[in-house]
């Protein structure tokens, strides 16, 4: 998830969290308000009857129907409490509707008192519609449901917008870093006020001028090595052939120079291919354009040939699908060229090698050694395969440099007495 998703995520959710409760707490402020002047009212009301009742109204003391007038009063014996109570309940009260008089549940606040006339004590009951106050009390619940929500998508939009400017630069610095590559682009920058985003800058450029520099000075070694390496190689080489074509040595002479020159050729190629795997690493190999990868089968598959042939070894293509992907055509070649020769290399006579392209996958599986090999390090520098020792043992981690490079994935399996490397292409 981006930061700055979370980031809205979290303030959405803690001032949804606090919105709520302060939703809640006011909705029950109104509830307790609106009772709190109920409450004036029957106090009042209260007070009223209990006035005329002493002041010559005592015939109000016979109302016994809270339906009628809205109060009863009853006569109780012995000690009572002064205090008043107050109830939400539900009474039955009179209801006329086509002349009939029916009595109903209605929902009322009542008032539960006591008072004292001509040394007699009295229970007086007051109540209150709730009709009203209950369409008020809804009314208050909607306009605060519906002012929650509005309030929350406020806030949500507000938060996009405000966060998403504050982190623009932050996201199109990120953009510039992933496209960055070593000797072949320009340093990041973005224009911003924020000063932890200066700060972040800075620092990634003081970090990527030093990498551009160890880079320059590597590829220049690289360089370097490559030349000074191969030469006096190569000098090596011509002087022992020339020694061996003037004729003057003797056969077991003759045998020791030609395996000190197969030596050297073993240097040769081991040189090539560290610093071939040098320069795959680094990505040095940035001319990337449409290959198509079963071009390339046909080719790798007409150059080795004759190799299968030499060493008796089938090989058959099918090639189901087209497959065509964005990589260095160069890279494509070493590519498929090190899986054929590979299942080539290390098979049997007789043997045979199966080349398929299926749905954005290569697959090479060839014949071999019974038993599967180790999953774990054929794919490590100088590994051997079986029980040779010709090869430079780097064939397969230049095979995986390149599928690191450009994000392919490789595996390699045991099926059917056939050792298969599957190769998928994986590009976004």
């Amino acid at each position: 998830m981006k930061l700055i998703n979370r980031t809205i995520l979290y303030l959405s959710g803690f001032l949804l969290l606090a919105i709520s409760i302060w939703s809640v707490v006011f909705y029950l402020s109104i509830i307790d308000e609106i009772k709190d002047s109920i409450d004036d009212g029957l106090e009042d009301k209260k007070e009223r009857i209990i006035y005329e009742v002493r002041h010559g109204g005592s015939d109000m003391l016979s109302v016994k129907d809270l339906s009628k007038r809205f109060f009863s009063i009853e006569k109780i014996e012995g000690e009572y409490n002064s205090k008043n109570r107050y109830l939400d309940t539900l009474v039955p009260l009179e209801d006329i509707e086509d002349e009939k008089i029916e009595h109903e549940l209605e929902a009322v606040r009542m008032l539960v008192s006591h008072f004292k006339y001509k040394e007699q004590g009295y229970k007086l009951v007051v109540v209150n519609l709730m009709v009203e106050e209950d369409d008020l009390m809804e009314a208050a619940f909607w306009d605060i449901f519906w002012l929650y929500l509005i309030l929350m998508a406020c806030i949500i939009i507000i938060d996009n917008l405000v966060l998403r400017k504050l982190w623009k630069p932050f996201y199109s610095f990120l953009e510039q870093l992933k496209k960055f590559k070593l000797g072949h682009s320009v340093f990041p920058k973005t224009k911003t006020k924020t000063r932890e985003f200066q700060d972040l800058q800075k620092a990634m450029n003081i970090l990527l001028r030093h990498s551009t520099e160890a880079y320059e000075q590597q590829k220049q070694f690289i360089g370097n090595a490559s030349h000074e390496m191969q030469t006096p190689l190569a000098v090596t080489i011509n002087k022992l052939e020339l020694l061996i074509e003037e004729g003057d040595l003797k056969p077991p002479q003759a045998e020791h120079i030609a395996a000190v020159m197969d030596v050297i050729g073993q240097l040769v190629k081991l040189n090539k291919s560290l610093l071939l795997l040098t320069k795959i690493e680094n990505k040095q190999f940035l001319d990337n354009q449409q290959v198509s990868v079963n071009e390339i089968l046909r080719e790798c598959k007409d150059n080795l040939q004759e190799i299968a042939a030499y060493k008796q070894v089938d090989i058959t293509l099918d090639n189901q699908d087209e497959i065509s992907v964005q990589m260095d055509i160069s890279l494509t070649r070493i590519l498929i060229s090190n899986l054929i020769r590979n299942a080539i290399f290390y098979n049997i006579t007789d043997g045979k090698v199966e080349v398929k392209v299926e749905k954005n996958v290569l697959r090479i599986c060839n014949t071999g050694v019974d038993t599967a090999l180790d999953a774990e390090k054929i794919f490590d520098r100088f590994y051997k395969l079986g029980q040779s020792q010709k090869g430079t043992g780097l064939g397969l981690s230049i095979v995986q440099a390149i599928c690191k490079l450009y994000n392919f994935s490789l595996s390699y399996s045991f099926k059917n007495k056939l050792h298969c490397f599957e190769l998928e292409f994986n590009q976004n």
